[in-house]
């Protein structure tokens, strides 16, 4: 059986490591990948996995350009013969309407994000079968386009367990970042993802400021790259870090990709999210290293996040809240590797989407 998955582009965020992570698989399990987009940094690693990677633009939204563009796909389409398609953003999803009108290769679409509802987003839900990657994604599709039942399986990403296990950590990589930022005997709340303004950084910010009157020892850290066009919402973290007066306690550590350190060096992880995540893959990953989970109480992260048990749902915006849930899961402890190997592993993941592919490719 040969996928053919189609994206934007393939460089840094949770559904290019998806689309890299599921190729990756399904090579494993001998069947043929086939990935389509405009290029980007992960291309190395998909085809080191054993993928073909086809570098078309099926990324631009220039309507004078669609044509061509659309044609290029279907004659690519036409070559690689595959037994199924899948979209996942709203691009490649309406080039893909297009170029496979006349060759009916079935098609799947996995819904990933809140995308504003309107009739260019519907094109998500025009397909042989809608994967969800949570219940409130499925709920918010079928609110606004009233898709139906039977089309939709919910199938959470899944986590890397190789990848995010306590056992396989880099404990050089470990001790030379407690090391860099002085992190011995301090207590790490950590989060982690690109600077954007709808990680509510100020939030979290502000409440590392309330709990260093309790707690002179914690340290915030915020782990994650700086995109050029974000550059002045940087700066105002920084200038909001200044006026707390919580310099030494707010570290701005840049990027990584050994996150799974992060996580199980962190003694709390936070994700303050203004935006409801589709999912909450940083959650699941933290929680895997049997680190606690403070997030924001809305989108994915509800199915994922047991309520005092393995962290606590937050008010959106609210500091005193999260200051409050930071102090309460200090003291959480949890077998987290195994509660996410038997609800949200990757090898669940594969299974359910594969059963799909099988289902369809008939």
């Amino acid at each position: 059986m040969k996928i053919v998955q189609l994206l934007p582009e393939l460089n840094e965020g949770g559904v290019e490591r998806g689309v890299v992570e599921l190729s990756r698989e399904l090579v494993k399990r001998g069947l043929q990948s086939v990935v389509i987009s405009n290029g980007g940094k992960l291309i190395t690693q998909l085809e080191s996995d054993g993928a073909l990677h086809v570098r078309l633009d099926v990324c631009s939204k220039n309507i004078l350009t669609a044509p061509w563009r659309i044609f290029k796909l279907y004659r690519t389409l036409k070559s690689l013969k595959p037994d199924i398609l899948h979209v996942r953003s709203r691009v490649p999803a309406w080039m893909v309407f297009f170029a496979n009108a006349f060759l009916h290769i079935p098609l799947i679409s996995t819904v990933h994000g809140f995308n504003g509802v309107s009739f260019y987003s519907r094109i998500m839900t025009h397909s042989s079968h809608v994967i969800c990657v949570s219940n409130a994604i499925k709920t918010y599709i079928q609110k606004h386009y009233n898709t139906s039942e039977s089309k939709i399986t919910v199938i959470p990403r899944g986590v890397d367990l190789e990848k995010f296990n306590p056992n396989h950590l880099d404990k050089i990589f470990m001790d030379e970042f407690i090391s860099q930022f002085s992190l011995q005997g301090k207590w790490v709340v950590s989060t982690i993802g690109r600077i954007t303004q709808l990680k509510d950084l100020e939030t979290f910010i502000k409440a590392i400021a309330i709990l260093k009157k309790d707690f002179p020892n914690i340290v915030g850290l915020v782990v994650g790259g700086v995109r050029e066009d974000k550059q002045k919402y940087f700066e105002s973290l920084q200038t909001l870090v200044e006026s707390l007066h919580v310099k030494e306690q707010i570290l701005f550590c840049g990027s990584t990709d050994k996150v799974a350190e992060v996580y199980a060096l962190s003694d709390i992880v936070v994700s303050s999210s203004k935006k409801p995540e589709s999912f909450g893959r940083s959650v699941a990953e933290a929680i895997a290293l049997n680190t606690p989970v403070v997030a924001t109480n809305h989108g994915g992260v509800l199915d994922i996040i047991m309520d005092g048990e393995n962290g606590y749902f937050t008010a959106i915006g609210d500091e005193v809240d999260l200051a409050k849930n930071i102090a309460k899961a200090k003291i959480l402890r949890f077998d987290g590797y195994n509660y996410i190997k038997e609800n949200f592993s990757l090898e669940k993941m594969m299974n359910s989407t594969i059963g799909i592919y099988k289902g369809l490719g008939k």
